[in-house]
């Protein structure tokens, strides 16, 4: 099984490819333990550890982390209960920031993210790879997997109460309230559902398309939840409204990429990747949105873009960490 590394690059010393490498690394890593969980020694250690591995890679950079985390979200269908697990880690932890959330609180969140659907990890991925609806024993199976992920963690050794309950909880019906006025289990519950939802979405299918990033939170919000509308506020606050790594049309007409996000939501840097009439631009063009340029009039999904456009995700990343540092300095 892959271990931690014991030092990540920085950018300016080293190509975005061993980044990217390390992300593949750890999902690689966090797909092994969640297909052979029984197999894993000392297995709340090792989520721990991979845990820390990605909150090194965040630290290191953020943007990078997430638009690396949208691309593999949107693109990829094979060995999807890995690539869900990971990116509904890494917007918990996000989220955990942005909430100002308790250290405890925060790791029991992230520990269920990774693990939520320990008991049909092999299942998820049959499923995401299947065109038909699923079948009885299946539905069986899917029904049951919080509770039996909870007790199955249990005996693999997770010691963390509001972990496992968090897990057992993550698709039951639960209060429609402030989140503050909730108790601590119940309050990370109603974020992991709204975490989980939303990445479920914006994630192909081979039986359904992707949605929009902004068309996924619109789905989550404006329907009366409290709870689920102040944790989808808090996330969009945290990655913004259009993350790094999703597509968007501006109100010019060009559709671009976003590599990294604003101080606001709606004002990330951008890369303009078609022109007007939809023709590839030989040079993608940097900005930054809402400074006196265009701005985003829609989102778009990949499937609209994959035959059209061939990006060079290590180029564009550079370029865009340039352009902040510019622009910070």
């Amino acid at each position: 099984m892959a271990v931690q590394p014991t030092a990540v690059p920085h950018p300016q010393d080293a190509e975005y490819e061993d980044l990217l490498g390390l992300w593949a690394e750890l999902e690689s890593g966090l797909s092994t333990l969640l297909l052979r969980p029984r197999q894993v020694a000392e297995f709340p250690h090792k989520v721990r550890q991979y845990d820390r591995w990605m909150q090194d890679l965040l630290q290191h950079d953020m943007d990078t982390g997430l638009y690396l985390l949208y691309q593999l979200a949107a693109n990829r269908t094979l060995g999807y209960s890995s690539a869900h697990a990971l990116v509904c880690g890494v917007l918990c932890h996000v989220l955990a920031a942005e909430m100002a959330l308790p250290q405890a609180e925060r790791d029991s969140l992230v520990g269920a993210a990774l693990t939520m659907n320990l008991s049909m990890t092999a299942l998820q991925n049959r499923l995401a790879e299947q065109t038909e609806a699923p079948g009885a024993e299946q539905k069986e199976q899917i029904d049951a997997h919080a509770q039996t992920g909870s007790m199955l963690l249990g005996r693999l050794g997770v010691g963390d109460a509001d972990w496992l309950q968090v897990v057992a909880l993550h698709h039951e019906s639960l209060p429609s309230a402030a989140l503050e006025t909730l108790p601590p289990v119940q309050r990370l519950a109603r974020i992991l559902q709204v975490v989980d939802r939303y990445a479920a979405m914006i994630s192909p299918r081979k039986s359904r398309a992707a949605r929009s990033v902004i068309e996924t939170v619109r789905a989550m919000l404006g329907r009366g939840d409290v709870a689920r509308e102040a944790a989808g506020m808090a996330l969009v606050r945290a990655v913004g409204l259009c993350p790094p790594g999703s597509f968007v049309r501006l109100d010019s007409g060009e559709v671009a990429l976003v590599l990294r996000r604003g101080r606001q939501a709606n004002h990330p840097l951008v890369a303009t990747v078609l022109g007007r009439s939809g023709d590839k631009l030989m040079t993608p063009r940097l900005q930054r949105i809402g400074h006196g340029g265009p701005a985003i009039q829609s989102a778009l999904t990949p499937e609209l873009l994959r035959n059209r456009v061939r990006i060079n995700h290590q180029a564009l990343l550079r370029q865009g960490l340039q352009a902040e540092r510019t622009h910070a300095a």
